[in-house]
């Protein structure tokens, strides 16, 4: 039998946990540009937690509310159903960097929706996205995460 994990109703899941996110606190007084090269930055090397195979590391690493959202358990379990199949990165671009102050059933606040272009060995064309928010402490933080 063939299952499609993208049309699981658990990957349906936790896509909607990752997308729909938030973050609770204040901007950081950076201009637009470079907010979005420090939020680059921050999903790159969380991303790179990722394709290291650091689950654990990558779930501590993400905004309290994406922590809240999924238990560190699941999301290990969702990255090594959905993930690792994957195989090793063999590229990833950058392909869009959007700033937004709203995001679907979350409160109002500065967010930055990135769109990565990837090729995975066991997947030569997807794209993967990932949202920042602040922190407290004006720390940026992933704080949503999906792969198509």
């Amino acid at each position: 039998m063939k299952v499609k994990l993208f049309e699981t109703p658990f990957f349906t899941l936790l896509s909607l946990t990752a997308l729909i996110v938030c973050s609770t606190s204040g901007c950081s007084r950076n201009t637009d540009a470079d907010k979005e090269k420090t939020e680059v930055v921050t999903a790159q090397g969380w991303l790179s937690l990722i394709d290291q195979g650091n689950y654990f590391e990558s779930w501590k690493e993400s905004e309290p509310f994406f922590q809240g959202a999924i238990t560190e358990t699941n999301w290990e379990t969702s990255l090594a159903t959905f993930r690792k199949p994957l195989g090793n990165v063999l590229s990833r671009e950058l392909k869009s960097a959007q700033s937004q102050m709203q995001m679907p059933g979350a409160p109002d606040g500065q967010y930055v929706v990135m769109q990565f272009e990837t090729s995975f060995a066991n997947k030569k064309s997807a794209v993967e996205t990932v949202t920042v928010g602040p922190k407290q402490d004006g720390q940026w933080k992933v704080s949503g995460y999906y792969i198509k």
